[in-house]
């Protein structure tokens, strides 16, 4: 496919802050740029900066250096251009225990479509005018990582007191190399956006607002100005790309092309946060649960199980009742005293066993044996699963 693109827009504000930690490249953007990289640095003043300027020029000169756009862009050449920043940074690696640091994110734009990266917790989205966000990258950060397990709600991120520890950063070292996540995105129309920002952009703007702004019929520079007019008070420095689609024209061979964002796992789109639980398989590489698991299928008995289980039951029941009728309907044996006519004197044994003794023990006998036979119900009644 060839994707043609308006002239590309820029926000760079430094917000409240003593100086600009964001980057941007290019420079200077025209409708002929295919590559656009935005990077928030930190670690303190002036490191900061240098890590995010670091990277996002090393990335420029490798991709003028070695992509050529009539040939397809793969995700080695990526993760080459990438470990050619990782090594402009690691001249700036010192002993100091706080490293300077950058966010990244980066999309080229290719015969192939969309290749877009990121590490950290600024953002790329893709936006369709009128619809929805279709991409929305996922963000390396402690806030969000507690939002997918439940812990916190998407409206507790913005304010959650730890909100600016990311889990991702580039950062100089040979053992820090972090790896991005990648996404290729095919399903491209004509008038789609693509929107790169820092987190401080999104201080006081949520995704229905960013929808909002860019499905008017403002141009692109009165929707630039909204932007730049809704973060006005934020705190943070905060810098944005606006890349408007203009026309996307077919080749042969798009039809092999595989668009990624309805399933992949770096779509923040596709997660739904969820207690974790024995329940929930969690990838191994991505602490992520995906909208598309399939639901816990609630056991059933087996029809067999049940009518054995009902017959059982009713067998109990026909036979306590019997047993209650054969005990109500059986009389009780009069006990007959003997008549003696001349008083005897007892035998001076006290063991001695009367005939009265022994009738009323014998009576006792039977009643105690004939309870004792009588079924328990609870014996005889199943006890149903757990659902």
């Amino acid at each position: 496919m060839r994707i043609e693109i308006y002239p590309p827009l820029s926000i760079h504000e430094i917000g409240q802050r003593d100086n600009q930690e964001d980057a941007l490249w290019p420079l200077q953007a025209t409708a002929a740029d295919r590559l656009f990289v935005l990077c928030d640095g930190m670690g303190g003043h002036e490191k900061g900066e240098v890590a995010s300027q670091t990277v996002c020029q090393s990335l420029g000169k490798w991709f003028s250096e070695h992509v050529n756009p009539d040939v397809p862009f793969t995700d080695d050449n990526l993760r080459e251009a990438l470990e050619y920043a990782y090594q402009q940074l690691d001249k700036y690696a010192d002993d100091s225990p706080k490293q300077m640091g950058t966010t990244l994110t980066l999309i080229y734009i290719s015969k192939n479509g969309v290749t877009a990266a990121h590490i950290g917790d600024s953002r790329i989205y893709h936006i369709r005018p009128g619809k929805a966000v279709l991409y929305q990258s996922r963000d390396h950060s402690l806030v969000f990582d507690l939002f997918q397990a439940g812990e916190i709600t998407y409206e507790d991120m913005a304010t959650y007191p730890q909100k600016n520890i990311i889990t991702r950063a580039m950062t100089p070292g040979v053992d820090n190399r972090m790896r991005p996540d990648i996404i290729h995105i095919t399903d491209i129309q004509t008038n789609d956006y693509f929107y790169l920002c820092s987190d401080g952009m999104l201080e006081q703007m949520g995704n229905d607002e960013l929808v909002n702004i860019l499905s008017s019929k403002e141009k692109n520079e009165g929707k630039c100005q909204k932007l730049v007019s809704a973060t006005v008070d934020n705190q943070d420095n905060h810098s944005a790309w606006l890349i408007h689609v203009k026309e996307v024209i077919k080749e042969d061979g798009d039809d092999k092309l595989t668009n990624e964002e309805p399933t992949a796992r770096c779509n923040a789109i596709n997660i739904t946060p969820r207690p974790i639980s024995n329940d929930v398989q969690i990838a191994d590489d991505d602490d992520v649960v995906m909208v598309s698991l399939p639901k816990p299928v609630k056991k059933k008995w087996p029809l067999r199980q049940m009518v054995l289980t009902a017959i059982a039951f009713l067998l109990a029941l026909v036979a306590a009742w019997f047993l209650f009728l054969r005990d109500t309907g059986k009389e009780e044996t009069p006990i007959e005293k003997p008549m003696m006519q001349t008083p005897i004197k007892p035998i001076s044994n006290k063991n001695l066993i009367t005939k009265d003794t022994i009738i009323i023990k014998k009576h006792e006998s039977e009643r105690n044996q004939q309870s004792g036979d009588a079924p328990c119900r609870n014996d005889t009644t199943r006890h149903l699963p757990h659902r």
